[in-house]
């Protein structure tokens, strides 16, 4: 049993309150923290210790929602210009996804994980589609997030958009994986049941799909009314919101999550409180794709559970809080509002989701959690305690860097270096190798 101290570090703990503690100590034990207090009072002996002086320790974060497939697309300039959300999915993502192979799936996750590393980011909710390389796809992005030491829930995402074939693939594929997962019930990979979006999945799809989650015991991961496109598609089509629609198909629900909710009204923000429907937020991302901001202070008045994602844009969780943060600001017409509502969905939302989809705490400094624990150079100009915390990490430690990122005890980079068995050169390589081919076949 392995056994790491981290000290002379300021503690911050996250979670609500979100305490600062110093003067003590941090003890890791067979991939928990076994201790918090004073070093005087931990004994050893140690396998190794850390000193965290001029650094804050604190959890490693958690990405709500994400894409590791579109790594390869970094700088590809070829998509024709879009001019709303359904040409950006036809002009650039259905095109990119439908070229991407194995290789390009496992080495796509492979470059960002460690990127993840980087960015003190330890546990990411992946969405993954390859239409014409579906089976096998997640088992090659479970061998990924393997090697790189972090944890990450994956789920392949189901659409009638490519044919029955695919259709089915993409059921076997989440049905198999996620069954793989409950056999093993490996700490570092969890599933969901991913699906598209509910204007590109027909009634039967949806069916088969809830019968096969049901069965597995998993919740459904799926974009919900990102676009308002979305809407008016299920509108038309059905007679529902996508919200309305997916709920009656028995797709939302406690342990489940829509992404975006960016078009919802009063009426599905009552159902996704009322399902407990997880909702995450993904500001970078709606942005950029000139869809809207959700309303995310009335999704929480609403008792809406809001976690915080990325959509691939980045794995700096603090970038996106702040981006989230001005977002809102906008979208209220208001400077002074939203700074708790916005912290919460990645400092208290995002652990609780991580807790519910692993089953043991993670994403806060507390005793028995998970030792996912990242050290972050900063050593604060004001006055650091339980009343300024929140502030220091929007407006200070956002800027600063990690130097040591630690995933279930284990140490993935230190002072700087990633310590993981892994040519980060070679692994460079390959993938510009076949992001070149990617490239040429879209």
């Amino acid at each position: 049993m392995s056994r790491i101290l981290i000290q002379n570090g300021t503690l911050l703990t996250l979670g609500r309150p979100c305490r600062v503690l110093e003067g003590c100590a941090l003890l890791i034990e067979d991939g928990l923290i076994a201790r918090i207090a004073p070093a005087a009072e931990i004994p050893g002996p140690f396998d190794r210790v850390l000193d965290a002086k001029g650094k804050v320790v604190m959890p490693g974060f958690v990405n709500a929602h994400m894409h590791f497939y579109s790594t390869l697309v970094r700088g590809l300039g070829k998509a024709a210009p879009s001019h709303d959300f359904q040409e950006v999915l036809t002009n650039l993502w259905w095109r990119l996804d439908r070229q991407l192979t194995l290789d390009d799936v496992e080495v796509s996750a492979q470059v960002i994980l460690l990127e993840a590393i980087r960015k003190g980011t330890t546990t990411l909710v992946d969405h993954h589609a390859s239409p014409g390389a579906v089976i096998g796809s997640l088992d090659r992005i479970a061998k990924a997030v393997k090697a790189s030491g972090l944890r990450a829930c994956l789920c392949y995402e189901v659409s009638d958009r490519d044919g029955q074939t695919v259709t089915d693939q993409g059921l076997e594929e989440n049905a198999a994986f996620a069954k793989a997962c409950s056999d093993a019930r490996d700490p570092q990979l969890r599933a969901l049941f991913g699906l598209h979006a509910a204007f590109t999945l027909s009634d039967a799809t949806l069916d088969r799909a809830a019968r096969l989650g049901h069965d597995l015991g998993i919740g459904f991961h799926v974009h919900v009314a990102e676009a308002a496109s979305d809407v008016s598609a299920n509108l038309k089509m059905h007679g529902k919101s996508p919200v309305t629609r997916l709920a009656a198909h028995g797709i939302l629900g406690q342990g489940s999550i829509a992404a975006h909710a960016v078009h919802v009204d009063e009426a599905d923000m009552e159902t996704l409180a009322r399902m407990g429907t997880f909702v995450v937020h993904n500001p970078q991302s709606n942005l950029n794709n000139a869809v809207g901001i959700a309303n995310v202070l009335e999704l929480v008045r609403r008792d809406v559970r809001v976690g915080l994602g990325t959509d691939a844009m980045t794995v700096a969780m603090l970038e996106e809080l702040r981006v989230g943060l001005w977002a809102q600001h906008l979208r209220q017409d208001d400077p002074s509002c939203g700074f708790m509502e916005l912290t919460d969905t990645l400092f208290v939302r995002n652990p609780e989701l991580a807790t519910q989809l692993w089953g043991f705490p993670i994403g806060t400094l507390d005793e028995s959690a998970a030792a996912d624990v990242i050290l972050v150079d900063y050593d604060p100009p004001t006055p650091l305690d339980d009343s300024t915390a929140l502030g220091h990490l929007v407006f200070g430690i956002s800027q600063a860097t990690v130097d040591t990122t630690i995933c279930g005890g284990r140490i993935l980079m230190e002072s700087k270096r990633l310590r993981i068995d892994l040519d980060e050169t070679a692994l460079t390589a390959r993938s510009r190798e076949l992001a070149h081919g990617l490239w040429d076949r879209f």
